[in-house]
């Protein structure tokens, strides 16, 4: 048997930026991802998030992949969502994300930085934190 723990910072946002995830629906649809995650043995850390997208600190076993962890994850969260009609409208998510591998030693500043989300977006969009990532931490992909 394999033993592994990779830690991963994922974000995600609502199709069109749409600010729908309010308080009372963000604590809603977080118990609901832990709990789904638990059942699908993946180990969700910290959630949290603002109103239009959310940020997961999660560790990957050598059973899943990333993009099979996000798709049982943002997949799964907006068809609980939609059946249990949590929001007016429905939900969606942007098709795509973001995620970086975090070290030990970094964990407890991401969770910091993900537990503060509320205050940091009255300072940055979303937008402009998502192009943020991308420039900081994947700018080896741009041509």
């Amino acid at each position: 048997m394999s033993h592994v723990k990779i830690w991963i910072h994922a974000v995600w946002g609502t199709k069109n930026h749409e600010r729908v995830l309010f308080k009372d629906i963000r604590q809603q649809l977080f118990q609901h991802i832990r709990e789904n995650a638990k059942e699908k043995q993946i180990h969700i850390d910290f959630i949290n998030g603002d109103l239009d997208h959310i940020h997961c600190l999660l560790a990957l076993n050598a059973d899943i992949t990333i993009a099979k962890v996000m798709q049982l994850i943002k997949g799964e969260a907006a068809y609980w969502a939609n059946k249990n009609s949590l929001l007016k409208q429905k939900l969606e998510w942007a098709d795509e994300y973001f995620a970086v591998s975090v070290s030990e030693s970094m964990l407890d500043k991401v969770r910091d930085y993900i537990k503060c989300q509320e205050e940091h977006h009255k300072k940055m969009t979303f937008k402009s934190e998502y192009e943020e990532f991308i420039t900081k931490f994947l700018s080896w992909l741009k041509p």
